[in-house]
């Protein structure tokens, strides 16, 4: 009777603690989705997953599915559907130079069929989607030349289909193209970060206590750049599914546990997760904190004809491309921002001061000398290319009191490289021998110059 009694206690105890969980979460809902924002460290989770991987459950639950997309029509006039599970609001604005049409949505999980956007119909060469900050989704739509949008609307579900986002296209000439383009109708995509800090210093919301102000941190800032993001996949390999953004954010959080465990110094993200940040930003982060090193992350390839070059290549800022393939990867990776929807005209005071500034010999002298430092040891443990150093005009380089270099770890258009990019272990070895680098080059730089970097 005593052993039963005490099953029973037992039972009741765990029936009481689900009810208690399950109240919980019914009673605060706002934590349950908290967690969708803080999805695991993408080394954690497969290392490449693309746009129409399937979400968790609880994201899928929270946020809009977008569930497949097409075009019809012709070189005149042209359609978009995008099928949802639920109707959205949305704003569609066109920009020139490159004729493109940008949707900007709330934060949606695009479940889309792999391969879609990749080749278009009639007025739109191709699109492509993303996330560009928490809580804001986008699609840009690459067109053949200028066009207008005619209509644009959300179709409530009805006769066994879904709800729809149709937008329809019309051929227009340059200038009434340029007509339309209409200050309202063409908003300035205002980045992510500048977002953040415009919605934290809104002046009618109640000032919040200021926490008590510990001592500062004085270690060395190292700023890692995962490249692309959002919208912008960066390379792509097998069929389209292994994507540059997801290899190098995995690689670049990897690193920055890794730099972190010596403690010596504090490791900054130019993002954690996929969200479009546009270049100018990431050189603006790396200034604001006055960063010891910036060091960008990406992983290049090569068009069929090209070639089948191999191995891990470091870059540093010159106005003058040490070779072709530099001067091409330079010119890629600079049209990030036009991926994303950026209009390019506008480009910040900042920039210009930048380029100015690129006349600081100093800078340029460190970031070469830690190249060669990132060579040393890299080159023991990974493959690199025939020629491992090379130089280009990089706008994500181009901060002019920071070091910074732009690591390619490899081709995803090389087998045995590409074999490596989602090779776990090789990407241990590889932050291993980079954290080395990085630890090396800033122990012997304090040293000389002391605490005040």
């Amino acid at each position: 009777m005593a052993s039963r009694a005490n099953h029973l206690v037992l039972l009741g105890c765990g029936l009481l603690c689900a009810a208690t969980s399950l109240c919980a979460q019914m009673i605060d809902p706002s934590a349950a989705q908290a967690q969708v924002y803080q999805a695991p460290p993408a080394y954690q989770t497969p290392l490449y997953q693309g746009p129409a991987a399937i979400p968790s459950p609880a994201a899928a639950s929270n946020f809009p599915i977008a569930s497949d997309a097409r075009l019809a029509g012709d070189a005149k006039q042209t359609r978009f559907i995008l099928d949802l599970d639920k109707a959205i609001q949305f704003r569609a604005f066109s920009l020139a130079d490159p004729y493109r049409v940008i949707v900007d949505l709330p934060q949606v999980s695009f479940q889309l069929p792999a391969g879609v956007g990749v080749t278009g119909r009639g007025l739109v060469k191709a699109f492509r989607y993303g996330l560009v900050m928490p809580g804001g989704s986008r699609i840009v739509f690459d067109l053949t030349g200028p066009a207008k949008i005619a209509k644009s609307y959300v179709l409530e579900a009805a006769n066994g289909q879904p709800p729809r986002l149709v937008l329809e296209f019309e051929e227009v000439d340059r200038t009434a193209f340029v007509q339309s383009l209409a200050p309202e109708n063409r908003p300035e995509l205002r980045p992510a970060i500048a977002e953040a800090n415009a919605a934290v210093a809104q002046p009618d919301a109640p000032a919040a206590p200021k926490p008590a102000p510990g001592p500062p941190d004085k270690r060395p800032v190292v700023v890692i750049d995962p490249g692309h993001g959002g919208v912008d996949n960066g390379t792509q390999a097998g069929g389209g599914d292994i994507m540059e953004k997801n290899l190098v954010l995995g690689f670049g959080l990897a690193l920055r546990d890794r730099i972190e465990k010596s403690g010596k110094y504090r490791v900054v993200m130019t993002r954690t997760d996929d969200t479009f940040v546009p270049l100018g930003d990431r050189v603006k982060i790396a200034r604001s904190e006055s960063a010891a090193l910036f060091v960008s992350i990406h992983a290049d390839a090569l068009r069929r004809g090209e070639g089948d070059a191999q191995g891990a290549t470091i870059y540093t800022l010159s106005d003058k491309a040490s070779d072709s393939e530099a001067e091409r990867l330079a010119d890629t990776e600079n049209k990030s921002d036009a991926i994303g929807g950026v209009s390019l005209a506008d480009e910040p005071t900042e920039v210009a001061d930048i380029l100015i500034d690129l006349v600081q010999r100093e800078t340029k002298t460190f970031s070469n000398r830690f190249a060669r430092v990132l060579m040393g040891e890299m080159k023991t443990t990974v493959r690199m290319h025939k020629h491992p150093l090379k130089s280009a005009g990089f706008r994500v380089l181009k901060a002019p009191d920071v070091p910074s270099v732009l690591v390619e770890l490899g081709y995803v258009s090389n087998k045995g490289d590409l074999e490596h990019l989602v090779s776990e272990n090789w990407r241990n070895r590889t932050v291993g021998a980079m954290a080395q680098a990085i630890d090396a080059f800033l122990a012997k730089r304090l040293a000389t110059a002391g605490p005040g970097k």
